[in-house]
Formats: structure tokens, C-alpha cells, sequence
């Protein structure tokens, strides 16, 4: 199972499961990446310490590298 937010693996027994009233579940590692997404509405694409945000960089320098 992955952090909804940041991306990285949460081992079993430990995280928070937060369910929504429309059913969607979000499973968070720590109340960080809670607090970043529910309170501060932060987007992870523009979050510098999350995975998606290195993983969506190296696909835009890829891209960059290819056009040149």
C-alpha cells in the first residue's frame, strides 16, 4: 500500500486511513502528507519532497533532452 500523497510505501500496522463521505478512502504515512493534502490542499505534482514530484521531474527532463 502507497501514501496517497507523497507516494511511499507504508509498511503493515502503521499509517492513517482516512475515508471521505463520498467513500473514497486515502491512505496517508504520516500526519505530514495528511496535513499537506486535507488541511493545506497542497498538490503533490508541486510538493519537492514527494516521489511524484522527482519521478514527474525526470519524465519533463526527458522530454526536454529528446526535443534538443
Amino acid at each position: 500500500m502507497n501514501c496517497t500523497f507523497c507516494g511511499k510505501e507504508i509498511k503493515r500496522g502503521t499509517g492513517i486511513i482516512f475515508a471521505k463521505k463520498d467513500g473514497t478512502v486515502s491512505y496517508f504515512c504520516s500526519s505530514k502528507c495528511k496535513k499537506n493534502q486535507l488541511n493545506k490542499k497542497y498538490k503533490p505534482l508541486k510538493t519537492r519532497w514527494t516521489d511524484i514530484y522527482h519521478i514527474e521531474k525526470q519524465r519533463h527532463r526527458k522530454k526536454q533532452q529528446s526535443v534538443q
